[in-house]
């Protein structure tokens, strides 16, 4: 909610924000549908539970092949195909697909194993918080009062819901 003209970033027409956020929400319930699934599929068979690292396989899989068809449906096969091509871009992608959807998924997957999954997903919320020293440092971007405020606000907000 930082003003857009001192963000360095094109503005952003007010319809198109709408419509980001209507796809952030879309996203939110379908992190925390994914997540409740994920936790009736670990302990769905009542003898033995799901290994995380399994749970975190097939969950890769399903999302590859949704993404992939939902690609070649949109017609950017030749731009996955250019892509595919590019040393860089392949080697940066592979980084980032290890450490997020791969390392983090999977860290997610054994929280939910060993926790309540609100618990789990209140928790992983966080990130936007936790990344602000990480852009302070990498970026040198000085978060704005307000935006450290709004931290430290989701910060006590979790930390109330652990106290209950």
């Amino acid at each position: 909610m930082e003003e857009e003209n001192r963000s360095g970033e094109a503005p952003v027409p007010k319809k198109l924000r709408s419509y980001g956020v209507f796809l952030a929400l879309i996203g939110a319930i379908g992190q925390g549908v994914g997540l409740v699934l994920s936790k009736k599929g670990i302990y769905l068979n009542p003898e033995s539970t799901l290994d995380p690292l399994s749970a975190t396989l097939m969950r890769m899989i399903l999302g590859a092949l949704f993404v992939w068809i939902v690609a070649v449906a949109a017609g950017r096969s030749p731009e996955l195909r250019k892509a595919i091509g590019s040393k860089e871009g392949i080697g940066e992608t592979a980084a980032g697909a290890f450490l997020g959807p791969f390392l983090g998924v999977t860290l997610s997957m054994v929280a939910v194993t060993h926790t309540e999954a609100g618990v789990a997903q209140t928790l992983m919320s966080l990130m936007p918080v936790l990344i602000v020293p990480v852009v302070w440092i990498l970026y040198k971007h000085r978060t704005s009062l307000r935006g450290i405020l709004g931290a430290a606000v989701a910060v006590i907000g979790v930390s109330i819901l652990f106290l209950t």
